[in-house]
This record gives C-alpha cells, structure tokens and sequence, in this order.
C-alpha cells in the first residue's frame, strides 16, 4: 500500500506538470487510432472466424486479432476513465486501483499478441527449413493448442509478477527488468528468425520470392519492434514520465491497429487498383497457405512449391 501510494503521488506529480492540452490532443489522436483499430479487427475477427475456411495460420491470425481487440478496448476505456473523471490530478485510491487493474489486463493482452507473433515467426521458418516433417509430421490441431498454451503463459508471467510485487518492495524495478527480457526475447526472436528465413529464400540454391504470407508477418514483427520499442524504453526512466507513457501507449495502440491494414495491401499488393473487397484481400492472402500445402502433398511434386 505504501508502495502505490508512493506511486499515485509520483504519477500525479508528473501528469499535473504537463500541461492539459497536451494529453487532449494525445487522447484525440490515440481515440482515433483505437476507433479505427477496433474496426479493422473486428471485421478480421469476423472473416477468419466465421466466413473463411481456418488453416494453421488464421489460427494464430484470428487469436492475435482478439488480443489486439481487447488492448485497444482496455486502453480506450482506460484513458477515457482518466481524462473525464476529473481526478487526474488528485487520483483516489479506488481509481488508482482501477488502473491498476486495467493495466494487468492490458499487460496480459500485449504479452499474449508477443507470444503469437513469435509462434507464427517460428513455424514458419520451420516450414521453409523443414518442409517434409512440416508435412508430414506436424500435428494437425497443433496451432490451437499452442495458442492456448500462449495465452496461459501471459497469465502465468502476470501472476509471477503480482505475486513478487505483493510480497517484495522493488516491485517497480522487478517489472522493468522482466519487461526488458521479454520484449528481447519476443521480438527479437521473430525478427531473427524471418530474417533467417529471407536469406533461405533469397541466398539459397532454389532462390524464390517470398509469399504474400511472408511479407505479412515481417512487416507485422517490424512494426512490433519500432512501436513497442518507446514501451519497453520508459523502463529505464528514473521517473514516470505521463507524457512519454502516453505517447508509448499511443504506438502500441498504432501497432494493434496496423496488423488488419497490412493485411488487406498485401493481398492486394498484385492489384493496380484497390477496388476488390476485404474478404477476398484476405482470401488471397490467408487461402494461400492451404492451396500451396494442398499442391505439396501431390506425388511428385517437388519441395520447393512449399508456401513460404
């Protein structure tokens, strides 16, 4: 309690220096990206679960579209709680608790998005580097039983956390460090690993053109670790800072929105023109996987037309 007390001054201080503007037009521009991110993740939420065909990897798609749904809600709702109760600076003790809560569940949905970018980085080099046992061996419900297993090790990583938290007193330092580890280990193990990929492609005996599913996932691990970089920065701030944690928020919310948008260019990125219709943007996109699996399996047919 002497801790978040502690902590409700040190964020009271910091947010009553800056000036009041300055956090509204934050709010404005941060309400208009969620707003639109909202919607592009529901209408992939949409599509992927109910009017397309799942395969492997709109598996992970449709569940790392719910974990950027439910961030952008949680902090939607979070700044709007701050900016209009009027306490922003005099928090009460119930809504410092609030927030805090708010912030676990966003916590929780950021991590988990982490872990199914990666899981995606991860089997898809495995297919390029093993296409046979990929195959032929891969378990068939494999990616819903890993996404599960993500989502639980988000929770689990959240209860570690609040358990030291309850019963040490550095638990701002404990949290900083476990938020640098993890943002090393999951972001830059995706990254790696398409750029492992990319040089199997592009360097190798067979050299071939990335897929549409390719590209996707790298321009979605990129921006993961330009927009959640300023995140995992704020850490090392001796002090909180309102108006950088805002503008980090204001890139991880960007980050969530951006996934339905590159979505929809790549599978529109042979068309001149973007007059085709959002399902069958995604169909080209996400169907390519299973017709590309589907012609690999034919007697004869040589490794290399496994989908990238």
């Amino acid at each position: 309690m002497t801790s978040a007390s502690a902590d409700s001054e040190q964020f009271d201080h910091n947010l009553c220096t800056r000036p009041h503007y300055f956090l509204f037009i934050i709010l404005g521009v941060f309400t208009s990206i969620s707003l639109c991110g909202l919607v592009g993740n529901v209408v992939v939420v949409w599509l992927l679960g109910f009017r397309m065909k799942q395969n492997p990897f709109t598996v992970y798609v449709l569940n790392l579209a719910i974990a950027d749904l439910c961030l952008l809600l949680i902090l939607l709702a979070g700044f709007i709680i701050l900016m209009t109760s009027g306490q922003y600076c005099n928090l009460s003790d119930g809504l410092f608790l609030t927030i805090g809560f708010m912030a676990l569940l966003f916590l929780f949905c950021y991590l988990a998005g982490m872990y199914l970018l990666t899981a995606m980085s991860v089997e898809r080099c495995l297919a390029v580097w093993f296409p046979v046992w990929y195959r032929c061996h891969r378990p068939k419900h494999l990616s819903g039983a890993l996404c599960g297993v993500l989502w639980a090790l988000a929770a689990l990583f959240l209860l570690l956390l609040f358990l030291t938290c309850a019963f040490t007193e550095s638990c701002l330092e404990i949290f900083s460090v476990l938020n640098i580890v993890n943002f090393a280990l999951f972001s830059f193990i995706p990254l790696l690993s398409n750029l492992a990929l990319f040089i199997k492609l592009r360097c190798g005996s067979q050299r071939r053109h990335p897929g549409k599913l390719y590209v996707a996932l790298l321009l979605s691990v990129i921006f993961l670790v330009i927009f959640g970089l300023p995140f995992t920065v704020s850490n090392f701030l001796p002090a909180f800072d309102a108006g950088f944690f805002s503008i980090s928020c204001l890139l991880i919310s960007l980050n969530s929105s951006i996934n339905p948008v590159l979505y929809f260019l790549v599978g529109n990125c042979r068309q001149r023109r973007f007059q085709c219709s959002v399902k069958a943007a995604f169909q080209r996109l996400f169907e390519e996987e299973a017709t590309s699996e589907e012609r690999s399996q034919v007697p004869g047919d040589a490794v290399m037309e496994t989908s990238v």
